[in-house]
């Protein structure tokens, strides 16, 4: 079988930020993510993972890169490499009291929360967070361009896809397994026919979309 000689290369260069990190003496990086701010239905879900700092897991990136198999593949061996992984779970009643921003960010507090040791420097996707304690840089695009960031993207992934085949079980004429609650026009043709339900989001004017 030929060897993929970029992929070295590609894992340094989304390691490259972290090894800055460790040379200028910090030692637990988290890397932070969230799934699930864009469905109609569910919740959000975050994940905040600490590595060491001679991680190597081929494979890591964007989980919206790789299939559901490799997504799942991958969130084991990220499991067993790190030194801690935090889940933050919000759901859509939650959501709706407060925002899906507001939601997002209390999902990656939680997340946060969870890990011990607590990190001394935090990545987080995308171009807003807030912390009082722990330094932390936003980075757009950062589940693309950031090993740990990438790595939290997965678990947050996986894990709030495997809720929604949960939820599933509830409800099944929504399909929520195969469109995990967003958008599609199955599952709107399912509004259509079925109303609503007590996962959807109400405050995504969902409303209108049974008419």
């Amino acid at each position: 079988m030929k060897q993929d000689l970029s992929e070295p290369v590609r894992l340094r260069r989304l390691l490259s930020r972290e090894h800055r990190l460790w040379k200028a003496g910090r030692r637990y990086i988290a890397g932070v993510d969230e799934a699930g701010r864009g469905p109609l239905a569910g919740p959000v879900v975050a994940a905040a993972v600490i590595f060491p700092s001679d991680v190597w897991i081929p494979g890591v990136d964007d989980s919206k890169k790789l299939s559901q198999s490799k997504r799942e593949e991958l969130f084991s061996e990220i499991r067993d490499h790190a030194i801690s992984l935090g889940v933050g779970i919000v759901d859509q009643r939650v959501i709706d009291s407060i925002n899906i921003r507001e939601a997002s960010l209390m999902a990656m507090e939680s997340a946060l929360s969870q890990l011990s040791p607590g990190p001394d420097y935090v990545l987080v996707d995308g171009n807003y967070f807030r912390s009082h304690s722990v330094p932390f840089e936003t980075i757009v695009h950062g589940d693309a361009r950031v090993f740990s960031i990438a790595a939290a993207s997965i678990v947050a992934k996986v894990i709030r896809d495997n809720l929604m085949k949960g939820l599933h079980l509830r409800h099944p004429e929504y399909g929520f397994d195969r469109h995990k609650g967003y958008a599609t026009r199955q599952h709107i043709e399912a509004i259509q026919t079925f109303g609503l339900c007590d996962i959807h989001r109400l405050s995504f004017h969902l409303h209108q979309l049974e008419e």
